[in-house]
């Protein structure tokens, strides 16, 4: 469902847009390629010169080479717009530390921390903290979703909908259902009061 109408008259200033692809290699890796722009609609005054409406303020990149365990093998960062051109793009090869880390322990929090303040670009870190969910979507691809094996499934118990208690899960992935014995029963219907399922 879209968000509702504005209900006051107003004017865009900026865009800002993310984007990030996902591209299985030959060797069986994954690389996600991750981009950051932000552009406004109106002539924007910088330290270094007016930035012209509709030109990128900031049009940032981020490539990172992972396994299926998803741990970063490669990592490179580059920039092709920025405020200030002879200083921002020089940070770049220090996102090279982000090799060895891992998408899915603790990884926003790790860089977060590693490239605090003048140690990283805010907005190229900012573009890594979308990196975990989109490697889990892109390794999806190739896993049949409520498969029955020994697993439970990666989505389960990390979102609201996809708690084992819940009846999206009673109803989708009824192997890994955590909930009361009574809703099992009901099978997609709830139990009122009395135990008799009913249809909502």
């Amino acid at each position: 469902m879209p968000l509702s109408d504005p209900q006051v008259s107003r004017s865009r200033i900026h865009s800002r847009r993310i984007e990030i692809q996902g591209f299985i290699r030959d060797d069986g890796l994954l690389d996600l390629d991750a981009r950051l722009t932000d552009q406004k609609d109106i002539d924007y005054p910088l330290a270094s010169g007016v930035r012209k409406a509709g030109d990128p303020v900031h049009d940032l990149f981020v490539r990172v080479t992972v396994d299926r365990d998803f741990f970063i093998l490669d990592a490179e960062a580059s920039s092709e717009w920025v405020p200030y051109p002879d200083a921002c793009g020089t940070i770049a090869p220090a996102y090279r530390r982000l090799v060895g880390l891992n998408l899915v322990r603790g990884f926003r929090r790790t860089v977060g921390e590693m490239f605090a303040d003048v140690r990283g670009c805010a907005h190229l870190t900012e573009l890594l903290a979308s990196l975990p969910t989109a490697a889990i979507q892109a390794w999806a691809t190739f896993v049949r979703d409520n498969a029955d094996g020994d697993d439970k499934p990666f989505q389960l118990d990390r979102c609201h909908a996809l708690e084992t208690t819940t009846p999206t899960v009673m109803r989708y992935y009824p192997r890994w259902y955590r909930g009361s014995d009574q809703q099992l029963a009901c099978r997609g219907a709830a139990p009122n009061r009395s135990g008799a399922c009913f249809r909502i």
